[in-house]
């Protein structure tokens, strides 16, 4: 019987330890496992694909698509794990496993600062950092043909070689519960994802906000409307855009995105029908307009003595994003505001519903905060004298979410079983579906109405 070789991962990987790690495995298991680059970062980190198995039916797993979610690479490692302990899972399934160990090494990197802890919400918001949406490589804004980043280029180089059945998109709430985005249904997968979660003390997220107006699969699973094109501030707040799930569509692909959490929150599993949905709303709408004022003044403080410092651009771009969308969203939420932009009224709401949309708010406003400290905190000076005030920020907000949303830190470990496990059931439901091919210019693609997200 084969046994792990690694020892487990109690804590999150870096970029090198991610390939030192598969480079182990491979070492091991040279006949079953093949560890090869495929492309390079924009600056020139190797892109690593993991492969497992000889199967003609080819799975595709995509870890580190947001900077700071490092949870998909541990998930990654011990996918590879468990595939090579199990030869159902390739031999068995005539599968092969292809896993893409980091998407955005650069941006994993500006976050090593919190990766191997102390893991608490300040330490982890003071050293955040994910880039403004057009650095993002998961997503298309002008289209697969006109991608710009090497990133971009490299995934759907192997989406097109590959033409998988299965590609999983590995990511990570910070501050919530698990779910998965489907870009076409895997009936069973709720039933599944209830049983691993309640094994694991995972709650499950009943109301995503990024799912607000789409159709639901079950329980904590959702369906990702097809993609349409938008502006920047609509493609900053909707997930049906063009995208690297979507691209591979046309194969007969399905692609489940799967979240799982670092703190997780119980009352985002509330499905109950709140007292006073109203009062809620105008409560998180409020705050979050009046955060994004405080944030926009310290910002106007902030731009004059640090807007030419090396690293600011890359600071200020996810900076200028959260600010843009923020009033938008304050005013979609709340009741006293009547839209006239033809946007949708929400619909009705369960507490799980308003427990996330408060999370959400909130985690707005603490990134933004987080990357402005990083940017003069970097500088080694404050001239405009801000720095005592966003600390004075980041720890109440903090505090908000540990007290207020009673937000508790999630093992890395368990972690990475919740997002392996679901995995799993994914590759085994789809792979028993039938293949399924279609079009981009298929009726009906791309005419749906917009819908907000967060892009967790």
């Amino acid at each position: 019987m084969w046994r792990c070789v690694l020892p487990p991962l109690l804590r999150y990987p870096t970029v090198d330890e991610l390939d030192a790690r598969a480079a182990t495995l491979v070492a091991r298991h040279p006949r079953d496992a093949r560890l090869r680059r495929v492309g390079s970062s924009r600056a020139g980190t190797p892109l690593s694909l993991l492969s497992v198995g000889h199967g003609s039916r080819q799975a595709l797993v995509v870890a580190g698509p947001h900077a700071n979610e490092p949870v998909g690479g541990a998930t990654a490692l011990r996918l590879a794990e468990r595939v090579l302990a199990d030869p159902r899972l390739t031999e068995g399934a005539d599968a092969t496993w292809n896993l893409l160990l980091c998407l955005d090494p650069d941006g994993l990197r500006r976050n090593e600062g919190w990766l191997h802890g102390p893991y608490t919400l300040g330490h982890y918001f003071r050293r955040f950092f994910r880039p403004g949406f057009l650095e993002q490589p998961e997503w298309l804004p002008d289209g697969a043909a006109a991608a710009v980043l090497p990133e971009t280029r490299t995934l759907l180089g192997l989406q097109d070689e590959l033409r998988p059945f299965l590609q999983c998109s590995l990511h990570g709430v910070d501050v919530g519960g698990g779910f998965v985005e489907l870009t076409r249904d895997l009936p069973g997968l709720a039933g599944r994802i209830a049983q691993t979660a309640a094994r694991l003390g995972i709650p499950r997220e009943l109301g995503p906000y990024d799912t607000l107006y789409w159709p639901g699969l079950g329980p904590a699973v959702y369906r990702i409307p097809p993609p349409r094109r938008g502006d920047l501030a609509a493609a900053i707040t909707e997930a049906a855009v063009e995208s690297t799930w979507f691209h591979p569509h046309s194969y007969g692909t399905v692609t489940a995105v799967v979240e799982a959490p670092m703190w997780s929150v119980a009352a985002v599993e509330d499905a109950t029908e709140p007292a006073d949905p109203a009062g809620v709303l105008r409560t998180v709408s409020h705050t979050l307009r009046h955060d994004t004022e405080v944030l926009q003044r310290l910002l106007a403080r902030i731009r004059p003595h640090h807007a030419g410092a090396p690293d600011a651009a890359r600071l200020l771009a996810p900076v200028d994003d959260y600010l843009l969308v923020c009033p938008g969203l304050a005013d979609a939420w709340d009741p006293d505001v009547k839209g006239t932009d033809g946007t949708r009224p929400l619909p009705p709401l369960s507490t799980a519903h308003l427990a996330t949309l408060r999370i959400a708010g909130r985690r707005l406003a603490l990134r933004t905060a987080g990357l402005l400290h990083q940017l003069v905190a970097g500088a080694g000076r404050d001239p405009a004298g801000v720095l005592p005030e966003l600390d004075r920020l980041i720890d109440a907000w903090c505090a908000d979410y540990r007290d207020g949303c009673g937000a508790r830190w999630v093992p890395v470990a368990r972690q990475v079983e919740y997002q392996a496990r679901v995995v799993l059931a994914a590759f085994e439901l789809a792979g028993r579906q039938e293949p399924v091919r279609s079009r981009s210019g298929e009726q009906g693609w791309g005419a749906e109405a917009a819908v907000p997200m967060h892009q967790e």
